[in-house]
């Protein structure tokens, strides 16, 4: 079944409330890696009960609805997430109930055997008091819906990365179980944890969530520019560009323009193969 353009746009998804616990907050923390030296106190605050807050990037991975529950009319065997943003309107609570409310944006037809891209956009809300918090982004790369009758285009232009040396790197490890402990925040996709499922789907072993290679550049925005306080990230977009396999080192090159925002960019080292780009956060001053 072919996209139905106008279908799609017009799409009401329903709306996705979830609950969660200061528990909660701490394993999604730990799912980034955060925790890993104990005597680093910055990364604390994330992983431990006393004065916990949460990890700015937590709301990607709370009241979303699964891409396979949408009826779009794409082969999602061959569909890939292309790139995340995040905004936040307010800091994220450490515990509560959130509403999120999903809706297609865009979807653009880049002809026949090139592919689709679809953007939905997520409003996430506190229940109680109906408080707009944050809004997250995403698009999906549909590799065989290209040639559906809609709009032609290679869609949004990308962040330009700087041309010149990054003004600092920060290398940060990730885990070797660190997509078993990540996809305990909701994503159960069995790529990440089933070799089986990974060869089948082409790759060697298991890989990082993207979502979790998002997190991970987050820390080293928090840590080496925001001395950790994580309530002063306002946003974050970029696109993957290739898949990160646990345990990989990643290094991530940061380019400070003025004071509210920083050019991004990771590579893992490993393989020297770049894997988030194009990448912008903007800082609270």
């Amino acid at each position: 079944m072919a996209i139905d353009y106008h279908r799609a746009l017009a799409l009401d998804i329903p709306s996705v409330e979830h609950h969660y616990t200061e528990r909660d907050t701490m394993l999604y923390a730990l799912g980034l890696g955060l925790g890993e030296d104990p005597m680093d106190v910055g990364a604390l605050r994330y992983v431990y009960e006393k004065e916990l807050k949460a990890f700015p990037t937590m709301p990607v991975a709370l009241a979303f609805i699964s891409l396979r529950a949408i009826p779009l009319g794409i082969d999602y065997t061959k569909m890939v997430h292309g790139g995340q943003s995040l905004t936040l309107h307010a800091p994220w609570p450490v515990a509560g109930t959130i509403v999120g409310k999903t809706r297609v944006t865009e979807i653009v037809d880049r002809g026949p055997g090139k592919g689709a891209l679809i953007y939905l956009e997520r409003e996430m809300r506190e229940k109680a008091s109906g408080t707009l918090l944050a809004t997250a982004g995403m698009s999906a790369f549909c590799r065989a819906d290209g040639g559906f009758g809609g709009p032609v285009s290679e869609g949004p232009k990308p962040h330009p990365t700087p041309e010149r040396p990054a003004d600092l790197s920060v290398d940060v490890t990730t885990l070797p179980q660190q997509a078993l402990i990540y996809r305990l925040s909701g994503d159960l996709n069995p790529l990440h944890a089933d070799p089986e499922v990974a060869r089948k789907a082409g790759f060697e072993r298991p890989i990082l969530h993207g979502l979790a290679t998002y997190g991970v550049v987050a820390r080293a925005i928090v840590a080496g520019v925001l001395g950790h306080d994580g309530d002063r990230l306002r946003s974050l977009t970029g696109r993957f560009s290739a898949p990160v396999f646990p345990g990989e080192t990643l290094r991530v090159e940061l380019w400070c323009e003025g004071e509210e925002r920083v050019s991004v960019r990771a590579t893992a080292l490993q393989r020297g193969t770049v894997v988030f780009t194009n990448g912008q956060a903007t800082l609270r001053i």
